[in-house]
This record gives C-alpha cells, structure tokens and sequence, in this order.
C-alpha cells in the first residue's frame, strides 16, 4: 500500500523547471531527450518519435504561415536541426504512430492504440455532431464500401459540395470522421496535410485491435504518461490531457490506485496564492531537487509552437510561467495585440518576447512583422540578455527553415 506522506510540495519556480526539463527544453539530458538532430532521416525519425512518445501525443494544426506548422516546429525547438519537412511524412504506413483524439487532434505512438478503446466506443456517437451515422447510413455504408473495394480514400475525392472550413465540412467527410472516430477507421498517411481514410484492420496491427486495454488500467496509463511529459501537473491539467474532463470521479479512483502503487504521489504547489493541489512521479521528485540548482542561460532562446506541450493549457502556463497564453488567428487584425501567429520565445526557463513571423518561401525569406517582450518594460524594449534570446531564437528558426531573416 502507499505509505509515502502526502505533504510534498513544490514551487513555482521549481515546477515550472521540471515542465521544461520533462518538456525536453531545459537539461533535455537529464531525462533521456536528444537536444539535436541526427544525420540521417531514420535517426531523425527516431529521435522524433522519442519526443513524441515523451508526452504520448503530438498535437497537428493546419497553419504553415510562419514556415512550419505547429507539429514541426514541436520537434525542431527540442531537435536543433530537424527538418521541419521531415514532420509533414512522419505519419507513413509502417511508422509507429496513429493519428486520433488526444487533446486534440494528434498523432500518438502506435503502441497507444489499445488503451483508447474506451473513446473509440463513447465517440461510436460523434461528440460535435451526434449519431451521424445512424443518421446517414447510406453514407456510411458507401464509404466502406469504397474504401474496402478502392483502398484509402482522401477527403478531397469524395462526393459532396465544397467545404468553406473546419465548421463547414461536406457530409462525407462529417460521416469518414465519425468513422475514424468510432474505430472503424484509420488514417494511414497525410500528404500535404490532407489526410486519407482506410479500414481500420488495413492500418492498424491485429496484435494492437484485438487486445483493448480495459478502461481502469487505460486512464491509469494515461495520467502516467500525462505527468511523464508535465513532470507536477493539477487534476484539471491531468483531465485536460487527454479530453476527460467529463470523469473527474474516474480519474480521482485511478490516481488513488497510482498512489497506492507508488507510481504517483500528491504534491501540492506553493506559491502564487493559495496552494493548489497536483501530482507527481516519485522519480520526479529527485528530478526537481537538482534542477532547484541550476542556473538557465537566459541568452540562448527557442521558439515555441503556440501549442507546444508546455503552452496548450493555458491556465497552467500563467500559473507556472507566469505568461498570458494568448492565440488572435481567430481575431480580426485591428484587434490584435502580438500578431496572427505569436510564437513565444523561451529563454531558459522564463517566456522572454513573442514573435510573429511569416514566411515567405518563394523570396527566401523569414520575416519578423513584430517583436514584443515579456517584464516590466515590455514592449519592443528589453534587457540585453533577452534580446539576444530573441535573436538566437529567431536565426536558428530561420536556419531550421532554410530561409534568411528579415526584420
């Protein structure tokens, strides 16, 4: 049984230093994560797929304007040297990933598959859009049937009006979804970002279909993997990892079955207000006693995707990093206040300055349309040491990209 006390705490600052350092951003070393990119793309691809497997997800987004989009940039600002195209064909038929529903729309390590069989069972009625299969059978039944007779089938090629968005999808690819999202589907590959669907069992290995994790053993695993990429993280943050916001009784029952294990341990953090309850791995607690000693370079900075792992809950990043995560794509210009795309640039262990970028490919060029910084200044004004983070960070994004910097 667990007999460890249950007083542990942690401050913010020592919290915030382990999300970095299990994030593969501070010390990546000391948890086993490469800091570089190795020369050839089978090594390459490895290394990626341990910086996936390090949080059990890696979340996609469309938007290329800044060079890459937001699953590239991921990999490049822990893989100094990662090829941003390389992520674009890192989901190929053979390769140890799937995509489904993490947060949000990811791709997770293969080995994966089995535990999510409890969401591939509840989205059987599509969590947006309801039964739309039992609404469109005819649909349904003709897009197996395609697909078993044809083989995978892209969005693009099948029958239906144009779509003007995400909001606005055609009713075939509605009801492809929904198979994906119940199981029947799988996706074996993108190209060019467009996705194609096939059967399941064509995808997805037998061993991995026909032996499903049961649903107390898979949340256990999940919130596992959840603190083995948070390092200390809340109920809520832990919730929020895999879209189980809904099963806070569930998740309560599997943490205190972890805690009876020793596999995880109840750890306040202090600091900030008034102490906010969390989680932690027992290994990880050793982790932050040394990384409490540590002295971060603030001269040296990375960008970071507006949902790389250590940003996407934003309630979590103002408590730790004490850094208003703020996303204005969906804002009119004159509204915003950073810029399109803001990609902050981290600096050690603080958020320094925000970037917002575009790219243009066929001029060759990185352009910087603005630059603002963190701290009392603010602004476009800033100490040194956090200037020259924003231009380390900047010119080695440009160098990932092959583009010259411009601005």
């Amino acid at each position: 049984m667990f007999s460890r006390k249950s007083d542990e705490t942690l401050t913010v600052r020592t919290a915030a230093r382990l999300a970095l350092a299990r994030a593969g951003l501070l010390k990546p070393a000391w948890t086993g994560l490469p800091s570089k990119t190795p020369a050839s793309e089978r090594a390459a691809r490895r290394s990626a797929h341990g910086v996936i497997r390090r949080f059990g997800y890696l979340q996609l987004d469309t938007v290329s304007v800044a060079g890459a989009r937001s699953h590239g940039i991921a990999l490049l600002s822990r893989l100094e040297g990662f090829d941003p195209a390389l992520a674009e064909r890192l989901l190929l038929p053979g390769e140890p990933l799937f995509e489904y529903w993490g947060h949000e729309v990811s791709w997770i390590p293969l080995e994966l598959y089995p535990l999510f069989e409890f969401r591939r069972k509840a989205f059987r009625t599509h969590p947006w859009w309801g039964d739309l299969i039992g609404r469109h059978p005819e649909t349904a039944e003709n897009l197996r049937r395609r697909v078993r007779e044809e083989g995978p089938i892209r969005s693009l090629d099948m029958e239906g009006g144009g779509s003007r968005g995400w909001w606005d999808l055609k009713p075939a690819k509605k009801v492809a979804t929904a198979l994906w999202s119940s199981g029947e589907f799988a996706i074996p590959e993108r190209t060019n970002f467009q996705r194609s669907f096939d059967l399941a069992e064509r995808v997805i290995p037998a061993r991995l279909r026909e032996h499903p994790v049961p649903e107390d053993e898979a949340l256990e695993r999940l919130l596992l993997l959840a603190l083995e990429g948070h390092g200390w993280a809340s109920p809520g943050t832990l919730a929020r990892t895999w879209r189980l916001t809904n099963r806070k009784k569930d998740l309560d029952a599997a943490l205190r079955r972890l805690a009876e294990k020793g596999a995880a341990v109840p750890c306040r953090l202090a600091g900030g207000g008034k102490p906010l309850a969390g989680w932690i791995r027992p290994e990880d607690l050793e982790l932050a006693g040394r990384l409490e000693r540590v002295r971060p370079r603030r001269d040296r900075g990375v960008l970071l995707s507006p949902f790389d792992p250590v940003l996407w809950d934003r309630e979590r990043t103002l408590r730790l990093l004490g850094f208003h995560q703020i996303l204005e794509i969906f804002k009119p210009a004159p509204m915003r206040t950073y810029g399109y795309y803001c990609m902050p640039v981290l600096a050690g262990d603080r958020l320094a300055a925000r970037a917002d970028l575009k790219a243009d490919a066929k001029a060759g060029r990185l352009r910087v349309l603005s630059l603002r910084f963190e701290g009392e200044a603010g602004g476009t004004t800033a100490a040194s040491a956090d200037r020259e983070a924003a231009r380390t960070a900047l010119e080695r994004y440009a160098r990932a990209l092959d583009l010259g910097l411009e601005g």
